[in-house]
């Protein structure tokens, strides 16, 4: 098994996923100021067209080059518009494992594309590479995700208590850091049979990625 993932796209009915371009720098800097984004996320607030400039341009080719992982644009097939990222991380290959995280746009919320996206890369991971093992990991609250988490046929195997960090309004209208149990979902290849990519209508938009 080689040291990296390949420089892939990969194309399902409705999207491509796609290595990210500098194109792609004013979308991916809209999507990411989203109050769902910057609760549940790790992103800098405000994140300005730099910070989507050095992840497009550095952090994210880094993650394949490094044996991390890798970093897709999840784009409309039509209208090749950005609605959203794919991060497989902190992959273990002698294990045949990773972990996936997604951002999806506001605007695109409740088409499925979470869905779609998340299924078409545990695909290629499991036939085309041959993994063994995918993880999600989802805060207790953001219950957007989990119904994700169902829908592709993720089990949940238990909660990981205070794991982690999220983001919180308050009364004031500032954001303060609250702590917050995680569950843990895994997807395995016979997990995939009979899951299709067309789920039900109302999908979430964002799972937990330390995006930086």
């Amino acid at each position: 098994m080689t040291s990296t993932f390949p420089n892939i796209s990969i194309s399902t009915e409705r999207l491509v996923l796609r290595p990210f371009d500098e194109d792609d720098v004013p979308a991916l800097a809209e999507m990411m100021n989203d109050e769902q984004v910057i609760a549940w996320t790790t992103v800098p607030h405000p994140y300005t067209e730099a910070h989507a400039h050095e992840w497009i341009t550095r952090s994210a080719p880094d993650e394949r080059t490094g044996g991390r992982g890798i970093v897709l644009a999840v784009t409309e097939f039509l209208t090749q518009r950005l609605v959203g990222t794919v991060h497989l991380k902190n992959t273990d290959r002698r294990i045949r494992s990773s972990e996936i995280a997604y951002v999806i746009a506001p605007w695109a919320r409740g088409e499925g594309y979470a869905s779609e996206s998340v299924l078409a890369i545990a695909e290629w991971l499991f036939h085309d590479q041959k993994f063994e093992r995918l993880e999600l990991r989802t805060a207790a609250g953001n219950t957007a995700s989990q119904q994700v988490a169902q829908r592709i046929g993720c089990i949940s195997e238990g909660v990981l208590r205070n794991a982690w960090i999220a983001r919180a309004r308050t009364g004031n209208g500032y954001w303060t850091e609250v702590r917050t149990d995680v569950i843990l979902w895994s997807l395995l290849p016979e997990d995939l049979a009979g899951v299709g990519e067309q789920q039900a209508a109302h999908d979430g938009f964002t799972s937990y990625p330390d995006w930086n």
